[in-house]
């Protein structure tokens, strides 16, 4: 049926509408203040079923020193941190999903959002290949996980456009200096 077809393939399509828009330097991003606390538990209450499925613990550490309200665009947050949160929960067998919010110790007003899993890691190989377009390291990957290989670039076009910065590390896999803030 056409409803079926549409929950299979809409996150695709959506994943391609975005990638091309963000390519043609048409894509805007809706700067307002908005509530970061609702934010970040919108992403993690949403994907909470998913971890709790899995038998897996999700934690958010929210400093206390972070501000509530921040200017930015709550959507596209949303949208990095759905893919990176996701992520974490489909890579990881079992254990925990932390996200952490904090102040980048590096950058005044700037944010830290950072997402940690206890999943079993990726190659080196792999890590060089994780922001590229339809990339997904090994194939096998994609069998077993489906998905584009869009996601991850999507989410580091969007950060750039928010004027951060996201990447890979060992042990705290991703993260996000997504919103600058005043």
């Amino acid at each position: 049926s056409w409803k079926t077809s549409f929950l299979v393939n809409g996150p695709l399509v959506n994943d391609v509408l975005d990638f091309s828009k963000i390519e043609a330097g048409k894509l805007v991003l809706d700067r307002h203040e908005f509530d970061l606390y609702d934010t970040i538990y919108d992403v993690v209450d949403m994907l909470s079923p998913v971890s709790a499925e899995k038998g897996l613990r999700m934690a958010v550490l929210f400093y206390n020193d972070v501000p509530m309200r921040i200017n930015g665009d709550a959507l596209r947050l949303k949208q990095v941190l759905t893919n990176i949160v996701g992520n974490a929960i489909k890579f990881t067998d079992s254990g925990d999903v932390v996200v952490r919010v904090s102040l980048d110790d590096y950058q005044d007003n700037y944010l830290m959002i950072s997402v940690q899993d206890s999943g079993k890691g990726i190659s080196l190989s792999d890590q060089k290949m994780l922001f590229q377009s339809f990339s997904q390291g090994d194939p096998s990957i994609t069998r077993q996980y489906g998905g584009t290989g869009l996601g991850l670039v999507i989410s580091k076009q969007l950060t750039r456009l928010m004027g951060g910065d996201i990447g890979f590390y060992d042990n705290i896999h991703f993260i996000n200096r997504s919103i600058s803030y005043a």
